[in-house]
């Protein structure tokens, strides 16, 4: 009888024990900072689709210009199916080829949009057109919504990261939760560079 009240005694303890290791090893904090990041990434998403949505409406407003180049048009289309084809869900964020490939058409997209919008400066007419100050005005918009949805996903990205690097949650994420660092959004290659005016 007693070694039976001293084996509950000490299963007690351990239980206790267990309790308290298991809440100062944030297994909570990890899968909440996981969640963050994902709805974050979700955000991330839904603006660049916003924009690809936007692009159509852009392409068959500024066809209607006399004489508008063409190769212009083509190298928005392209972009666009690029970067609308470049999928990265929640589950593969850890994968940077995948995120710098998906990177890369985002980026691709909105170089080729500026393009266009330097192109349509030579256009007065088109300039003038109301639905494409709308849809330049709706351009520009969403392209702050990135901006803003890109900032909150690298700092929940951050959070994340720091939490899976530092102990003791890093053994929580690493051998309980297989969670690794994630990659984030870069800036691009020279942009630590000031652009050059020439007169």
């Amino acid at each position: 009888m007693r070694s039976l009240t001293s084996r509950s005694k000490l299963l007690n303890l351990f239980s206790v024990v267990l309790l308290l290791t298991a809440t100062g090893c944030g297994y909570n904090s990890l899968q909440g900072l996981d969640e963050d990041v994902k709805g974050a990434w979700a955000e991330v998403q839904n603006q660049y689709q916003r924009r690809a949505d936007l692009v159509p409406n852009l392409v068959a407003t500024v066809k209607g210009a006399a004489q508008f180049e063409q190769d212009t048009l083509t190298q928005v289309i392209e972009a666009r199916s690029a970067a609308t084809s470049a999928k990265i869900d929640a589950n593969s964020l850890n994968n940077p080829e995948a995120f710098k490939k998906f990177e890369q058409a985002q980026s691709q997209l909105s170089s080729a949009l500026s393009r266009l919008l330097v192109v349509v400066e030579r256009y007065p007419e088109l300039k003038a057109n109301q639905n494409f100050q709308n849809l330049q005005a709706q351009l520009e918009g969403t392209e702050n919504r990135i901006t803003v949805a890109r900032k909150r996903y690298i700092e929940r990205v951050a959070q994340y990261n720091t939490s899976v690097r530092s102990f003791p949650t890093n053994l929580t994420a690493k051998f309980l939760l297989g969670l690794e660092v994630r990659p984030t959004f870069t800036a691009d290659e020279g942009a630590q560079r000031p652009p050059q005016v020439k007169f």
